[in-house]
């Protein structure tokens, strides 16, 4: 099973994000299954929303404590929330940063994952200039894709598609996909300079 918790504020679309990844996730033929956490429900109030994908039925309810991945939609939240909290040795952290991930306030744990692991993308830029609003979730869905290869970016353009009809949707695919192209361009950076 792989599980992703999904860090931002009230009105970032994070409960969106993380319906939207496990619609990606069950187009691709695997089970998944989504909910949030609110504490405040209020815009700007820190929100966690949770995905599980599987090759088997989902029977688990309860929060995911041990994530394989966290998507941190405000960067905002590093300095004031353990989001990597309970994360795998060898899990994925995604940042909505336009910043390199060095020059954030990241914990030991984070800084200690491999090489790779850890990837930055300006996704509430890339939202304003494809959508007209700084709302990073469908583009970090993108990011997500190049950096986990848990989904393919067909099917999370399509969840996006079926979330966000005309326009507006096509904006978000335009936003995820330019995510998806800067995090596998990191990526492959990455695997060159450890080569060398």
């Amino acid at each position: 099973m792989f599980q992703v918790r999904i860090h931002g504020r009230g009105g970032q679309g994070v409960v969106t994000a993380a319906e939207m990844l496990s619609m990606a996730a069950f187009l691709d033929g695997s089970h998944a299954q989504a909910f949030p956490s609110f504490g405040s429900e209020r815009t700007g109030a820190p929100v966690i929303s949770y995905c599980r994908i599987d090759s088997a039925e989902i029977r688990l309810r309860e929060p995911i404590v041990e994530p394989d991945a966290v998507v941190i939609q405000d960067p905002t939240l590093l300095g004031q929330v353990d989001v990597c909290s309970g994360l795998l040795p060898e899990g994925h952290v995604l940042i909505n940063s336009e910043r390199d991930p060095s020059q954030l306030p990241l914990t030991e744990q984070v800084r200690a994952l491999p090489h790779g692991h850890c990837v930055a993308v300006p996704a509430a830029e890339l939202a304003a200039r494809h959508v007209g609003r700084p709302l990073p979730n469908a583009a970090l869905l993108g990011g997500f894709a190049a950096l986990t290869g848990t989904v393919e970016l067909a099917r999370v353009a399509a969840a996006i598609r079926s979330t966000f009809p005309g326009r507006i949707g096509e904006g978000n695919v335009a936003a995820a996909e330019q995510a998806f192209r800067i995090v596998r361009d990191q990526l492959d950076k990455d695997r060159e300079l450890s080569r060398a």
